[in-house]
């Protein structure tokens, strides 16, 4: 018998919205997608707790900020390992309405992974999809690092979205559709 999730893989791309490896190993997501929160969340566990240590121990002179980049592209990198896709990694969000300083952060990111020996083609850097977060975008992407612009309620911040020629968006209305590339997130 097919399942609910065997079948949403017949018609879109299954994305784990989870910091939870074990999760991804159960649910076998194409992608997976993460944010602070969530991998706050899944540093309190036992089973990840290795990955904030060796981040620190790693990083002594680290600020607050380079600490999170790194932690987060840890978490990215063991998430590689599971999913065959990409992950969508998030800048900063306090940097939403700083262009400039989020082009620089998401730069940073993807020099993390690539350091960790991943390839930027399985990255997808997450900023907000506000009018500096859009343009940070465009001009990311004109570099070969690719977007996925989440916090999208309005057709209006699709289309610049598109304008900017964005890889994804992560439309948060579940009766919003337009002719894009839909993802399922599992809750994490």
């Amino acid at each position: 018998m097919t399942t609910l999730l065997e079948s949403l893989r017949q018609h879109t791309t299954v994305v784990a919205d989870t910091g939870d490896f074990e999760t991804m190993k159960v649910f076998r997501p194409t992608d997976a997608t993460t944010n602070p929160s969530l991998i706050l969340k899944a540093v309190q566990q036992e089973a990840y707790r290795h990955l904030l240590e060796k981040t620190v121990k790693d990083a002594p002179n680290a600020t607050a900020s380079e600490l999170v980049d790194r932690l987060l592209v840890a978490f990215g990198t063991e998430i590689l390992r599971i999913v065959p896709g990409r992950v969508s990694t998030e800048v900063d969000a306090r940097l939403s309405f700083d262009t400039q300083a989020s082009i620089e952060r998401a730069r940073n990111i993807i020099e993390l992974y690539e350091t960790a020996g991943i390839n930027r083609q399985r990255v997808l850097i997450k900023l907000a999809s506000t009018w500096e977060g859009i343009q940070a975008a465009k001009q990311l992407e004109t570099e070969g690092i690719h977007c996925n612009l989440t916090l999208l309620f309005s057709l209006t911040q699709a289309i610049a979205c598109s304008q900017a020629k964005v890889t994804l968006i992560s439309p948060l209305l579940a009766v919003f559709t337009i002719g894009i590339k839909k993802t399922w997130a599992m809750p994490g």
